[in-house]
Parts: C-alpha cells; sequence; structure tokens
C-alpha cells in the first residue's frame, strides 16, 4: 500500500544553502599548475512535522503507524572552472571547461507504516469478542524530489 502526503500535511520550511569557496590556491603555489577553481552551496536540511497518526473506525491501530517525515533542503548554486590546455594538440587552443549547476530545491520524504492488528474490533454478534483477522502490513515508500540540472561549457 503506497501513501501519498496527507491533505494538509505539514512540508518543511526551506532555508538557503551556506555558500562556500574551495580553497585551491595552495594546490596552485605548491605544485606550479593551474587549479579549477570551485564554488559551491552546502545544503542546509531542515526537517518538517510529522505525519500526524489518525484513528479510523474499525482498526485498533493508528495509520501510518510510523509517520514520515520531509525533510527540505536547497542545494546551493555550484560554479566550477578549469584550464583545459592544448586542446586541439596547439597551445593557442588553451581553454577553460566550466559546469554549473543553478540552485535548486529538494524534498524528501521518509519511509513509514502502516499495520493492522490481528483483531477486530469487539463484535456485539460474538458475545462481545474480537474476531481474528489476517494482520495488515504495508510500506509507505520514501519519496524524493527535486529537478537538478546543470551547464557544461568549453570557452
Amino acid at each position: 500500500m503506497t501513501c501519498m502526503a496527507a491533505a494538509g500535511a505539514a512540508s518543511p520550511a526551506l532555508a538557503d544553502s551556506v555558500p562556500v569557496g574551495v580553497p585551491l590556491d595552495a594546490v596552485e603555489t605548491s605544485l606550479g599548475v593551474d587549479t579549477p577553481r570551485v564554488a559551491t552551496g552546502v545544503p542546509v536540511p531542515v526537517v518538517g512535522a510529522p505525519d500526524v497518526p489518525r484513528h479510523h473506525t474499525g482498526d485498533l491501530l493508528p495509520t501510518p503507524l510510523l509517520p514520515t517525515i520531509p525533510v527540505g533542503a536547497e542545494l546551493g548554486r555550484t560554479g566550477i572552472t578549469s584550464p583545459v590546455p592544448n586542446l586541439l594538440g596547439r597551445p593557442e587552443t588553451d581553454g577553460e571547461g566550466s559546469l554549473d549547476a543553478p540552485a535548486t530545491t529538494l524534498l524528501a520524504r521518509t519511509g513509514g507504516v502502516i499495520v493492522g492488528a490481528p483483531l477486530t474490533m469487539p463484535d456485539g454478534h460474538n458475545f462481545g469478542l474480537p474476531n481474528v483477522v489476517a494482520p495488515k502490513l504495508g510500506v509507505i515508500a520514501p519519496e524524493l524530489r527535486g529537478a537538478p540540472s546543470a551547464l557544461l561549457g568549453l570557452r
């Protein structure tokens, strides 16, 4: 049984990513080669409120028994540029390669479990005793939503 987020379920508030420049100057100085320039953003995950278990008529256990928890993060903008020497075998064809990935939102939801008890509610036709039934077991699949993209370039 697959169950998506309940109507009105809380989703996590999104925080911006923390911009980070990767310092590679020491490598360039010590090795004497041109190093790539890397700048990215570290995502800051924000946890939302878990789904509220609900009791349904005729069920002994709440649904879902193990609630799902939403987590949101923003993947920060990433930029990488690197020198590409002798692109066509000649020094005059030196160029620069680049990778640029814009910031994007990533939403995740943990998995959950739905469990049904092996007994029914008390039955009036059975002198108030519950009936034995096959237990139910369902897993709510984890979910990951986002649309990261990147642009690869050569100059």
